[in-house]
């Protein structure tokens, strides 16, 4: 890949990823006011959907394709992923949520080389090792890691699933197509938890919020799924950690919440794990070009 291309490929996804740090913002907003984190996201899925369901594109012809079980299974890992992240969100500061998340890439790497026949790279498997250990301090599993760290931890390898399995419909269906997909079945799977919840009264503040988390959420996802087309998904995993830099300013400018010492290095070294990843990339990119 070219530098111009990368650079465009580096701006694409971390506008995306910023979008969904947007909507996971107002999410922990609303969570943090009372509201149930199955509510906030059914109404995510489900106001998206109907927002967005006029502007899909969708035909008749390719309603049986939301039944294929690539997009059911896809859709189901994006869902159950936004639940557990929605409800680490409710009890842990966002910077350390999205540090645990990040075990995401991780397992997309590693699906991708099992499943989708991408080769590894020694060095880029070393820097997700270093990316790996990044997350464990985040998450300081036996060493005061909470509830809300093992949720966000859940949030990253049911994402590390998406991601894969977003490369694998990629190429098959219009981007528009998997968008409207995953928002439509993702409303379905909530409908039950969904209405067996209590309901929020809503004023003017939470249903802004309401509307910033489904749209922002939506769009950001429908960027990463444009990404994927462009380049393999053992790429597009290092760059999602420049998530941490939005997810770190809006903690810090929103929530006033800093990172203590060990998890200030743990993501110090998912960024360097991430940023380094991308080096590799292009430097086997150049050799190759040789």
């Amino acid at each position: 890949m070219k530098l111009a291309d990368l650079l465009r490929l580096v701006t694409l996804v971390f506008t995306a990823v910023t979008f969904v740090v947007f909507g996971d913002t107002a999410g922990k907003l609303l969570t943090a006011d009372g509201v149930d984190p199955i509510i906030v996201a059914w109404s995510r899925f489900g106001l998206a959907a109907l927002i967005l369901l006029p502007f899909s594109g969708l035909t008749l012809k390719e309603l049986p394709d939301l039944l294929k079980w690539r997009v059911l299974v896809r859709s189901a890992f994006i869902t159950g992923g936004i639940i557990c992240i929605l409800t680490a969100l409710k009890t842990e500061p966002i910077a350390n949520v999205f540090g645990a998340f990040f075990i995401g890439p991780v397992i997309s790497y590693i699906l991708a080389i099992l499943f989708m026949g991408e080769k590894p790279s020694l060095s880029r498997s070393i820097l997700l090792a270093v990316g790996f250990i990044g997350v464990m301090l985040v998450v300081k599993p036996g060493f005061g890691g909470s509830i809300g760290l093992i949720f966000a931890l859940a949030a990253g390898i049911c994402y590390g699933a998406y991601l894969a399995m977003t490369r694998t419909v990629a190429g098959r269906y219009r981007p528009r197509f998997l968008l409207i997909s995953q928002l439509l079945i993702g409303s379905v799977i909530l409908m039950p938890l969904g209405l067996t919840t209590d309901l929020p009264d809503l004023n003017l503040p939470a249903t802004l919020l309401i509307l910033v988390s489904a749209l922002s959420s939506a769009f950001g996802n429908y960027l990463l799924v444009v990404s994927s087309r462009q380049a393999e998904a053992s790429l597009i995993a290092p760059l999602v950690y420049s998530q941490l830099i939005s997810a770190t300013v809006m903690g810090v400018l929103v929530f006033n919440e800093w990172p203590d010492v060990v998890s200030l290095i743990g993501l110090v070294l998912i960024a360097f794990s991430g940023f380094g990843s991308l080096l590799a990339h292009q430097r086997s990119s150049e050799k190759l070009a040789r």
